[in-house]
């Protein structure tokens, strides 16, 4: 009798919610963070943690490899979490609805997207992408499943949102998180809903330039209403357009400083 060994194995991990010690608490670092302090919860009271699990459908890829030699899977998703929510939420606002966040470690295409329903959701991650930011994985990851996790719990309209907006608060959130890429650069973009970091600059503009909290106002207005093209306007007294216009000027004043005499 013959015996066939397969060459990819899936393993599925589950870890409960369990308070993180003091000395544990997620920690949201980095050169943003170090502006605006932001305080550690010293347990899950309060704050609604989800059932964390993890897939892994080829324990002997690389990237997984390298994801297990970096990071912590329950940590590093709770870490993420608790971005999202000191960045976008009070214990008041954060959604609640969501019971079961799934990583899948996977190869496939691209970097990462998120699917799923209210109350579960899946994180899909490249393995291959792993592997390749291998020099700084850590970072990489962090930063990966914090924009993701935004996904898991932002609000966007009921899907009326621009693409670029939801995308620009995911990565406005890694920003803050302290985990954005060295290859990031603010250079406004062509148009302010262009997405990712290029929104994700703006909206750090409009935080410094209109007071921090608006962009946690502007995710929770869409909670119950859909997008309008006045939504800046009823919290900044500024159309998006014109907004966008400052931003730009800023940036020219900021690169003519810049140059020296």
């Amino acid at each position: 009798m013959s015996s066939i060994l397969p060459t990819k194995v899936m393993r599925t991990f589950y870890f409960k919610k369990s308070p993180p010690k003091p000395s544990q608490a997620p920690q949201v670092g980095g050169s943003r963070a170090g502006k605006q302090q932001q305080q550690q919860p010293q347990s899950d009271a309060g704050w609604p943690f989800p059932n964390f699990r993890l897939r892994v459908d080829d324990i002997s890829h690389p990237g997984a490899q390298v994801f297990f030699a970096n990071v912590n899977p329950d940590e590093v998703l709770r870490d993420a979490a608790w971005a999202v929510f000191s960045w976008l939420y009070t214990p008041v606002t954060v959604p609640r609805h969501v019971e079961s966040v799934v990583l899948v470690l996977r190869s496939m295409d691209g970097v990462a997207h998120t699917m799923g329903s209210d109350i579960y959701k899946e994180i899909h991650f490249s393995l291959e992408w792993i592997a390749q930011h291998a020099h700084r994985a850590k970072d990489e990851i962090q930063g990966v499943l914090v924009h993701e996790m935004v996904h898991c719990y932002q609000h966007d309209g009921n899907g009326t949102c621009p693409t670029g907006f939801t995308e620009g608060v995911a990565d406005w959130v890694r920003l803050h998180a302290g985990f954005a890429p060295p290859h990031w650069r603010e250079d406004g973009g062509s148009k302010w809903d262009d997405g990712y970091a290029s929104t994700a600059y703006f909206l750090d503009w409009l935080e410094q330039s209109h007071g921090r909290g608006v962009v946690r106002t502007l995710n929770l207005t869409l909670r119950d209403r859909g997008y309008e093209d006045n939504l800046f306007k009823e919290h900044t007294g500024k159309k998006v357009t014109k907004l966008y216009s400052l931003y730009r000027e800023s940036l020219t004043q900021k690169k003519a400083q810049s140059v020296p005499n």
